[in-house]
């Protein structure tokens, strides 16, 4: 073999093993309570809200993969306690999904924005480059106004404060529609689960294609 077949013969060789690998998968991380984990669907697998979201990324093809670090029962306290071990897996996009069991148990506002911040803190700590999306939450009029009003405010405020994209409500067109929730009326359906994988889907879709 002349010494240009040769060249190009390694060239090809070469460019055909590099077309071969496949694209490094990016983590996305979904962390939170039951309602990531999807408490009381027959099969959180598939029917979880993240799941789902993992659904239309393999449909559009994208590089990456979800991981579902929900815990059911879990409060922000809970979820700072176990921050540092889940960030072992390297998020690239992490969503924070909690607070709701805070304030069903009426743990005041200001404790439950404390423990949210540090959380975030610890996840730019680990990985300065991770994106980090705040997924926000409200509280029932039951909780009475004033509650209801102080709960409300500590996601927006912490998405301002630390320049965070917000999906203003997880539950929004879910909550409160007795054919999309559990018999608990807490907890989406597999339908309600639907619901919110397209409005996450709508708030971290550009973050994944515009990802550095």
């Amino acid at each position: 073999m002349g010494r240009a077949a040769l060249a190009l013969f390694l060239a090809l060789a070469c460019a055909a093993g590099s077309g071969a690998e496949p694209p490094a998968r990016r983590i996305l991380m979904f962390f939170g309570d039951s309602l990531t984990a999807g408490y009381g669907l027959t099969d959180p697998g598939t029917q979880s809200f993240p799941a789902q979201v993992q659904r239309r990324i393999d449909a559009e093809r994208m590089p990456w993969l979800v991981i579902n670090a929900g815990l059911s029962g879990e409060t922000s306290a809970g979820g700072l306690r176990r921050v540092d071990w889940i960030l072992g897996q390297k998020p690239d996009v992490f969503v924070l999904e909690l607070g709701a069991n805070d304030g069903l148990r009426g743990i005041p506002p200001e404790v439950t924005r404390a423990n949210l911040q540090a959380i975030i803190d610890r996840v730019r700590s680990r990985n300065p480059e991770a994106a980090i999306v705040l997924a926000g939450m409200r509280m029932p009029a039951s909780m009475g106004p004033e509650f209801e009003q102080a709960f409300a405010a500590v996601y927006p405020g912490l998405a301002k404060m630390n320049r965070l994209t917000l999906i203003p409500f997880l539950l929004d067109g879910v909550a409160g529609r007795t054919e999309l929730n559990q018999a608990d009326g807490i907890h989406p359906t597999a339908l309600g689960a639907s619901l919110v994988a397209d409005s996450v889907w709508r708030s971290i879709q550009p973050i994944l294609i515009n990802f550095h």
